[in-house]
């Protein structure tokens, strides 16, 4: 038998590059759990903005439960710099790969004009 290693999308933390976002932008992360096991993802440092149907009154979370065999939209704004982490809530899944870093970056000039002209 082998073990069973846990990852996000398909990556697990020692193989995957951070998760960079630019400060102020405002994402969307799709969590699909096509698993029997819920899944508390958690992330450091950041609001995550579950997309419940509430418009500007959705709450406010450092960590939201994925139940299995569900997908759950949640909206997240870039806005404190650094790296944190973001990881399932259960330690083993943790521990067993489940777990990214995500870095929010200022855009400097000559990284802003860099993306412009690449499209």
């Amino acid at each position: 038998m082998q073990r069973y290693m846990w990852s996000m999308n398909g990556n697990m933390f020692w193989n995957a590059q951070p998760i960079v976002l630019d400060y102020g932008d405002r994402v969307r992360l799709r969590f699909i759990n096509e698993t029997m096991m819920n899944h508390a993802m958690h992330l450091h440092g950041l609001w995550m903005i579950p997309q419940v149907g509430n418009g500007d009154e959705n709450p406010l979370l450092h960590t939201i439960n994925v139940p299995p065999g569900t997908t759950t939209d949640v909206d997240v704004v870039a806005d404190a710099e650094g790296g944190w982490a973001f990881h399932c809530h259960l330690l083993y899944h943790m521990e067993a790969g489940m777990m990214r870093k995500v870095e929010v970056r200022r855009v400097t000039g000559r990284r802003l004009a860099r993306a412009c002209s690449q499209g």
